[in-house]
């Protein structure tokens, strides 16, 4: 019998349990897409919203609305003075302007799109006042894939889909092997332990790659997106992000004997990245003080490393940092959890 064979058979086995489970073929496979569709639809590129603007009904009122057309993005309503602080309170409006021989304004300062419209409603009233720009502008108008947020999307959901497939993917398998007695029966064996973990490490990269390919031609048929720096370069950072989060998942299961204990340590594991570690929105929002943690999370340098590469075409020794902050997890990560690792 060839070396090999053990290895080969292990590793099918695996592929044979993922073929035979629909809802993990949905999990891994389609659920990433339609996370992308429907964020990609609710964020696409349109028109700015038009701006509600409440005028209060008194004198005044006609040469107010006549600042403020349609044609510019705004949308003039009437307002009783006794119903605009609700109107405002409740987001009917996004700005309040009592006309009179000075106009007031009201507005709530914590709302972007109360001040947006301050702003922009003042410089109307103001121009129709006959107020002159001191300064001439030109204006040149980028639009072009990389800047919309489906761009920066798709990354973050195929860091995401590394993370969860990696914890879940190798920790939730062996602890549900080690719950029904396999893994006691498997090292009874002559199966050597190499094999065992090297068949789930190789069926995992697959998944990881077969993940990202479909993730990426379908941003790059339905989206456009652009991949704007190598393949290989986007492939390496995938594998490394796989080997990271299976050593994360192999140290959760390293010596769990239930499933409701290895669910909540992964969950403690993957919350903090799912947070802080941008996913969905850019890690530089949160404060400086805690941007130390953001950056040596594992999520977060995958995430960044694969922006870095497919929207700005970075080279992988341009992203040795973050290739760094990921091997030193991932080493780490494997290092313990062998030497904790019980089989039964």
């Amino acid at each position: 019998m060839s070396r090999r064979q053990p290895f080969v058979h292990l590793y099918l086995a695996r592929v044979r349990e993922f073929v035979r489970e629909p809802e993990v073929i949905f999990w891994v496979f389609g659920f990433p897409v339609l996370l992308a569709i429907g964020l990609g639809v609710a964020f696409r590129n349109k028109p700015p919203d038009e701006i509600i603007v409440g005028v209060v009904d008194a004198p005044g009122f006609a040469r107010v609305a006549a600042a403020l057309p349609a044609s510019e993005g705004f949308r003039v309503l009437t307002v009783p003075a006794a119903a605009a602080g609700e109107r405002l309170r409740l987001g009917k409006v996004a700005l309040i302007v009592t006309p009179g021989d000075s106009y007031e304004y009201r507005y709530d300062p914590t709302r972007p799109d109360s001040v947006m419209a301050r702003h922009l409603v003042n410089e109307a009233l103001q121009r129709a006042a006959g107020q002159i720009d001191p300064v001439k502008v030109r204006e040149t108008l980028v639009t072009e894939p990389g800047a919309r947020y489906i761009d920066f999307l798709i990354p973050g959901l195929l860091g995401m889909n590394i993370m969860s497939g990696g914890m879940w993917g190798v920790g939730f398998l062996l602890v549900d092997m080690r719950t029904r007695r396999l893994l006691k029966r498997l090292i009874a064996t002559p199966m050597k332990r190499t094999d065992f973990l090297g068949a789930i490490m190789t069926s995992r990269i697959i998944l990881v790659l077969t993940e990202m390919t479909l993730l990426l031609i379908f941003g790059r048929i339905i989206f456009h997106l652009v991949v704007q720096g190598s393949l290989w370069t986007v492939v390496v950072l995938a594998v490394l992000g796989a080997f990271v989060f299976a050593g994360l998942g192999l140290l959760v299961a390293s010596r769990t004997a239930r499933i409701e204990t290895a669910s909540g340590l992964m969950n403690i594991v993957m919350l903090p990245m799912f947070v802080f570690s941008g996913i969905f929105f850019s890690s530089d929002r949160f404060p400086a003080a805690i941007q130390p943690f953001v950056k040596a999370l594992p999520l977060t340098a995958l995430n960044d490393a694969l922006r870095a590469a497919i929207l700005e075409g970075a080279s992988l020794p341009s992203q040795a940092g973050r290739i760094l902050v990921m091997l030193a997890w991932g080493v780490v990560a494997f290092a313990v959890a062998l030497r904790l690792f019980r089989w039964n």
